[in-house]
């Protein structure tokens, strides 16, 4: 009997296709659509919502032929992503919940589920790339397009999430997948592009952030970068390194934020040459393969639409180094990721600290 795949589907073109591209390369394959409480309004509520989105990823299974199950991570996926995503607007820094969900969700609470049902792997719609060397190791590579990889959100990924997962667009372009879709007819449920942040729908952080409980904004002082008070905020939470919009304060040029100082609650802003910095610090570094006791050459990109800058990665233990870049970085986030290449390869990834860039 072959061997079961499972493949995660969400309903939109990336994963509708890496399940048919499994199945024409000989898989069984079986479909797992996850729920997380956050999906789309609709004038259903309550569970109603949960089998309205049910029903409609059916219409897939039929066009793939597989059968899919249904989970729901509801409660996993608030105590895993949206708790951590509260909490670290709170700490005054800029979170990123997909390196979280990948790991602790998908190939977490997912592939569990899935294995369960049978499967030795799990797909999704990723556009990277999994190599498995004569030693035994998973090695992680940037998707073939470089205008949809996705490797930055993988970073955080194990050696045993690896040795789980499959990534079937990985070779190929968005338009190939698009093109091949239509040729083959196939209609996903979802018509647009996942926002970055799935979960928030309608609204934006700060709506979103102000109606949970135990949430409270804390206006402050907003000043320039010589300390001159310029005007009050309504909340840290509304802003992130290198934002323009919503400051609101008359000067020869616009301002951005520059710091965050939750101790003070003071918002610090300044013009766009102030944004560039020569180094952060990364800690909690999640080490795709072998973890660095010296020195070394990199690639950092410190967020996901950031161009991977020419760095000098110097570690401090096994999870914590400084990256000095070649050529200054402009915002540069506390609570964002830093992920470091080789090449095409993804070394690992960690999170940018507050207070030590430079």
């Amino acid at each position: 009997m072959r061997p079961l795949t499972a493949i995660a589907l969400s309903g939109g073109i990336d994963s509708l296709m890496a399940a048919h591209l499994l199945k024409e390369k000989g898989h069984n394959v079986i479909g797992v659509h996850f729920v997380t409480g956050y999906e789309d309004p609709s004038p259903d509520n309550g569970q109603s919502t949960h089998l309205r989105k049910s029903h409609k990823i059916f219409s897939i299974a039929k066009q793939l032929g597989i059968d899919i199950k249904i989970l729901d991570c509801s409660i996993e996926f608030k105590k895993n992503v949206v708790n951590y995503f509260i909490r670290t607007y709170e700490a005054g820094q800029t979170p990123n919940p997909c390196m979280v969900c990948n790991p602790s969700i998908k190939f977490g609470t997912v592939y569990d589920f899935a294995r369960k049902l049978g499967a030795s792997a799990l797909a999704t719609g990723h556009y990277a790339r999994i190599n498995l060397d004569k030693t035994g190791k998973f090695h992680l590579y940037k998707g073939v397009d470089p205008k949809k990889d996705q490797s930055y959100f993988l970073a955080r990924l194990t050696q045993q999430h690896l040795a789980g997962a499959c990534f079937p667009l990985g070779t190929m372009t968005k338009s190939d997948v698009v093109k091949l879709a239509a040729d083959k007819s196939f209609k996903p449920i979802k018509a647009s592009e996942s926002q970055d942040v799935c979960f928030i729908k309608g609204r934006n952080y700060g709506d979103f952030l102000a109606r949970h409980e135990g949430f409270e904004p804390k206006p402050g002082l907003i000043k320039d970068i010589r300390g001159n008070v310029l005007r009050e905020h309504k909340g840290l939470h509304l802003f992130t390194i290198g934002q323009r919009r919503g400051i609101n304060c008359p000067a020869s040029e616009p301002y951005y934020v520059i710091h965050m100082d939750t101790r003070q609650n003071v918002l610090t802003v300044g013009f766009k040459k102030d944004l560039f910095v020569s180094q952060c610090k990364v800690e909690n570094i999640n080490w795709i393969h072998e973890t660095p006791s010296i020195p070394m050459d990199v690639h950092t990109r410190v967020r996901y639409r950031h161009m991977a800058a020419v760095s000098r990665l110097t570690p401090i233990d096994g999870k914590t180094a400084i990256v000095r870049f070649e050529k200054p970085q402009a915002a540069i986030t506390p609570g964002q990721c830093a992920v470091f290449y080789k090449e095409d390869e993804v070394l690992g990834g960690g999170w940018i600290a507050p207070g030590q860039n430079i």
